[in-house]
């Protein structure tokens, strides 16, 4: 299905002002019930999704814009104001062999960007950032297979973007030494685009960057336990999660630079980075990712943590938190363009293959026999060796093939046919 927002439609929300309205106080403490307020605003059936470049885009832009301002950032985005535009091509979204300069609907989006100025007069500041965008009614991305609906995204990524806020509004209240970039990025959903904009064309140099912590998907903590990537980026990493971890929460930390998020686009910029995330779920990209089944509690505790993490950063010099490449591939962007299976990887496994959490009901993965905690070591009689090979051979693969795949289940081997 093609996307049907045009661009002259797209203008028009870029030049709605966001300095009109007034936001409803916060506390500038961390507080659950500021967590579900900015949730339940973003992931509403009014905002249609959050689709990028699209008006419901530029209404959410316009919120996060607004308490910016609120906190006192500074606007940091372009011609001084909080937004950083850039452009999407959609035919690229719709061929992969498509370039930029290929025909397409061209759409606007942007970046929201805001500065918080530290209290020590130096140049060296902290990356906080997290995705405002979602996928609209599901024409790109959705593991949903029905009519159109609504795809609020509570869970991914209002709850980052909450969390951005919520730090945002702490940070502003209580300064730091250290200046703090805030970015809600837009057009991640359609393979980083914003992230990847901002690196390349930065408002505040990226030279005097020390980390940068990104938040995708942290509202759905269960048991405590959370997903931090990042830690092969810096060799102080483990150890500082460690120290902020008061509240004893079961860290899975994982060594990767780069995933499917915008820590990604800063790890290629050679930026220590910081990954948070509580994992994925079986309302992952479909309508039924609502506010319902946030955990705002859980957030808060995560919150909690990166707090600890940033004013232990505000402590140290940037010679101190050296980047280092992380083991093993990486990959420059997680987007995939070939078939799925209908799989939820197992994010925080560090074996050979892809662990896999579960299925999507009458899915190739599903329909072929795959299992929750299965291990996907083979398709089509070739090795595995991770989640990235695992994309890329689905990224040579063509819908409708016929081909097998090969599981470890209980120990065994066990191959299956598959249709893609």
């Amino acid at each position: 299905m093609i996307f049907r927002t045009l661009l002259s439609v797209t203008i028009l929300g870029l030049l709605i002002s966001c300095t009109s309205s007034t936001v409803p106080k916060m506390n500038p403490e961390i507080q659950t019930q500021d967590i579900l307020d900015h949730i339940t605003f973003l992931a509403s059936d009014s905002l249609q999704g959050r689709e990028a470049g699209t008006l419901h885009e530029a209404t959410a832009a316009n919120y996060i814009a607004d308490y910016f301002r609120d906190f006192g950032l500074e606007p940091a985005g372009d011609n001084e104001t909080y937004f950083q535009t850039f452009t999407i091509n959609t035919a690229v979204l719709n061929n992969p062999h498509a370039t930029e300069d290929s025909e397409g609907e061209k759409r606007l989006s942007k970046n929201v960007v805001g500065y918080l100025q530290g209290t020590g007069g130096g140049d060296e500041y902290i990356v906080i950032g997290a995705h405002y965008d979602h996928l609209g009614l599901g024409d790109h991305g959705s593991l949903y297979r029905g009519e159109p609906r609504i795809h609020n995204g509570a869970d991914d990524n209002a709850s980052g973007t909450a969390g951005l806020l919520e730090l945002a509004n702490y940070f502003a209240a209580n300064k730091p030494t250290k200046d703090i970039l805030f970015i809600a990025f837009s057009g991640e959903e359609m393979g980083l685009l914003g992230s990847a904009h901002y690196v390349e064309s930065p408002t505040i140099p990226l030279d005097n960057a020390l980390a940068m912590i990104n938040m995708d998907m942290i509202g759905r903590m269960s048991n405590n336990k959370l997903l931090i990537f990042g830690m092969g980026t810096a060799e102080d990493w483990p150890e500082i999660m460690e120290v902020a971890n008061t509240d004893s929460l079961s860290l899975n930390l994982v060594k990767d630079g780069t995933g499917a998020s915008d820590h990604t686009s800063f790890y290629y910029k050679n930026i220590p980075v910081l990954h948070y995330f509580t994992d994925t779920h079986a309302d992952y990209h479909k309508p039924s990712d609502d506010t319902d089944y946030i955990n705002a509690e859980g957030e808060a505790l995560i919150l909690h943590h990166i707090k600890r993490v940033i004013e232990y950063l505000d402590s140290i010099q940037k010679e101190q938190l050296a980047f280092q490449e992380a083991p093993g591939e990486q990959r420059q962007t997680m987007r995939l363009e070939g078939p799925t299976l209908g799989v939820l990887p197992d994010y925080g496994y560090d074996g050979k293959g892809m662990k896999i959490t579960g299925v999507t009901k009458d899915r190739a993965a599903e329909l072929a026999g795959v299992q929750g905690g299965d291990i996907i070591i083979k398709i089509g009689g070739e090795d595995l060796d991770d989640i990235y090979a695992y994309m890329s051979m689905l990224n040579k693969l063509e819908k409708g093939q016929k081909t097998t795949i090969t599981v470890l289940r209980d120990g065994n081997e066990l191959t299956l046919d598959l249709q893609l």
